[in-house]
């Protein structure tokens, strides 16, 4: 897990820029000894912008560094010219991030589209030069304002993948497998549990021209909601998906009572997750007599659709992937 590439979780100090200050500066011209206070306002501190990129997958650019600082803004000057800002600091981020603070786990961003910035800590505002201090009663102003300080914190940098339909399982299922097939990507697949150590993303492609996005999370024990296994460093990726794929061997000694506890996994980590909408898949059932398939059916719930599949013999794939689309497109 170490040596893992995929980051979702990274802790940085970020600062954002201090405001220049303002100029106490009078106006001093050959005919104008007297020419009044001209001193302009200080420049705004940089921001530290989160952009969303979706060339990004993981946070692993951002695990090392750990301190980002924007730029000061320049102090006015005489003449009333003004400073210039501060260089904002953008970070770039994969689509799903979310910014916390460490302290009391309260979200400060969210970022989940293509370009998209949000600031996460704005600059220090710049001081205002005595030019904005003279008064019919103050004609020559000595003071200007200082810049404002920028902020400094620790922010925890979340990733939650954005998938349309997210494998929940449990270990050795055959998600890895199914996805594979599916789709392009090549998780590792052997026939041990935890196989799959970090989530694998795949686009699946479906009937003129449509696809989807579907993700293989890492397989889930009895116990995930309270840390148990891979716990709740790989729930939180579920929470993003549209809809979740149920994937059960039937090897199981009871299809209905693996979905029962993978549900009370999911509804003790975020009772929300009820909210979205499940189908199954019974994986590894090439050898399954047809009374086999009629049993396993009857103890399903009858509002959860489900298909049976060979992932191997890729049998039952189209009709799953009929499935999955119905499910997404769903009103």
């Amino acid at each position: 897990m170490a040596d893992s590439n995929f980051i979702d979780y990274v802790k940085i100090n970020v600062t954002s820029g201090h405001g220049g200050a303002g100029s106490a500066h009078f106006r001093h011209e050959k005919f104008a000894a007297k020419g009044g206070p001209d001193g302009g306002d200080g420049g705004r501190g940089g921001h530290i912008v989160l952009r969303g990129n979706s060339q990004h997958w993981t946070l692993l650019h951002l695990k090392y560094r750990k301190h980002i600082k924007a730029d000061p803004g320049n102090g006015g000057e005489g003449g009333r010219r003004s400073g210039l800002q501060g260089k904002d600091i953008f970070i770039d981020v994969p689509l799903g991030t979310i910014a916390r603070n460490p302290e009391t786990g309260q979200q400060l961003a969210e970022v989940t589209t293509e370009g998209q910035k949000v600031i996460l800590l704005p600059g220090g505002r710049g001081g205002m030069g005595n030019t904005n201090y003279k008064t019919s009663t103050n004609q020559a102003p000595q003071y200007a304002q200082p810049g404002e300080d920028g902020i400094e914190m620790w922010v925890i940098l979340e990733l939650k993948l954005l998938a349309d339909i997210g494998l929940v399982g449990f270990p050795n299922a055959g998600k890895s497998t199914l996805l594979s097939v599916l789709s392009a990507a090549k998780p590792e697949i052997a026939d041990y549990p935890f196989t799959t150590l970090v989530p694998n993303l795949g686009v699946v492609a479906y009937r003129d021209y449509k696809s989807f996005v579907m993700a293989d999370i890492p397989g889930i024990i009895e116990g995930a909601a309270e840390g148990k296994g891979l716990g709740l460093r790989f729930l939180r990726h579920i929470e993003r998906n549209s809809a979740l794929l149920f994937v059960v061997a039937a090897d199981s000694e009871n299809v209905r009572q693996e979905y029962d506890v993978l549900l009370n996994e999911l509804t003790k980590y975020n009772p929300e997750l009820l909210e979205k909408r499940r189908i199954m898949a019974i994986s590894k059932s090439e050898f399954l007599e047809e009374t086999d398939r009629q049993q396993i059916s009857a103890q399903l719930p009858a509002t959860l659709p489900h298909v049976f599949i060979s992932s191997v013999l890729q049998q039952g794939l189209i009709d799953l992937k009929d499935m999955i689309w119905a499910t997404l497109t769903e009103k």
